[in-house]
């Protein structure tokens, strides 16, 4: 199921995309199941409903799907009308504004490498905060206060239910899904010091989606090619095989201290190609549109623009 959050008509709502289009949550579930007490009202809320949400969302797609199947529009009670087409609506986030953002770095041994670091010997957690999410579509501001904003295309999963202490082997249970993240770095300001904040947590640096893909739909979360492109030429081209610390084991890793709650937003780092190690370097400028895909999440494309 690829879950999101849409603007229509200047109302944001949680929705799901079928066959490339997309529905109302809240009134597909209405219409398919009359599930009462299901509060679909954002993804958030979903997740936080636990099974008995998520049932209510899956087979509202379901419904929705054999709906666009036998040629009828999807249609809420009374005639409501739940379905757009993409060009109707704007996608945001699919989850706003993450209780957490926990980011990885150094998480490929060739990112590593082109940067001249060794291999980590434990997962280099850092975070952001959710001024730095924004969606796809949305402009990435390029601040003032740096010369060298960077790239860096990254497969992201997000938590499904509240997490303590999960043992490796039970930590994709913990998992709702998967989406697409661009980890905009100011590189300048990330090699001030050596704590990563200033230099990874501005105003729209974690642009993210377009969808949450449920994890039912991703056979494989460590078998995914993750690519970069900026003005449609390929930057980054890898596989989440390549991760040194896997989602189990940073799931594992992080709840030994850290109570991890649903719609949890954790980012799993990029891959070599970024722009600061190539020959010379590339550094983001205004109208460069940044384009991530990691395999079967969809397309995460964004524009660069000079802040005011």
């Amino acid at each position: 199921m690829r879950l999101l959050t849409f603007t229509e008509s200047g109302r944001s709502r949680a929705g799901f995309e079928v066959d490339g289009t997309i529905v109302d949550l809240a009134g597909a579930i209405a219409a398919s199941s009359g599930s009462a007490g299901i509060d679909s009202s954002s993804v958030l809320a979903v997740l936080e409903g636990g099974d008995l949400a998520m049932t209510a969302a899956r087979n509202a797609a379901t419904w929705a799907r054999a709906e666009l199947a036998n040629g009828r529009t999807p249609s809420g009670k009374n005639g409501a009308t739940i379905a757009f087409s993409r060009a109707e609506v704007k996608l945001n986030a699919p989850i706003p504004r993450p209780g957490k953002i926990i980011c990885l770095g150094l998480n490929y041994a060739d990112h590593a490498a082109e940067g001249g670091s060794q291999l980590p010997a434990a997962p280099m957690f850092f975070a952001k905060f959710a001024n730095a999410i924004v969606g796809t579509d949305d402009t990435i501001v390029l601040p003032r206060a740096s010369s060298q904003m960077d790239y860096e295309a990254e497969f992201a999963f997000v938590i499904g239910k509240k997490a303590k202490h999960v043992a490796l082997t039970d930590a994709l249970d913990y998992v709702a899904g998967y989406m697409n993240l661009d980890d905009v770095s100011a590189r300048d300001l990330q090699s001030e010091t050596t704590q990563f904040y200033r230099g990874k947590g501005g105003d729209t640096w974690a642009p993210c989606g377009p969808y949450l893909v449920t994890k039912d739909e991703v056979a494989d979360p460590h078998a995914l090619s993750i690519k970069c492109f900026v003005n449609g030429e390929l930057m980054q081209n890898s596989n989440t095989k390549y991760l040194i610390f896997n989602v189990p084991f940073l799931i594992h890793q992080l709840t030994q201290t850290v109570t991890l709650d649903p719609g949890d937003l954790i980012t799993t780092g990029t891959p070599s190609g970024v722009g600061a190690a190539r020959k010379p370097p590339y550094r983001l400028k205004a109208g460069d549109v940044v384009r991530v895909e990691v395999q079967g999440l969809g397309v995460l494309e964004n524009t660069c623009v000079d802040e005011d």
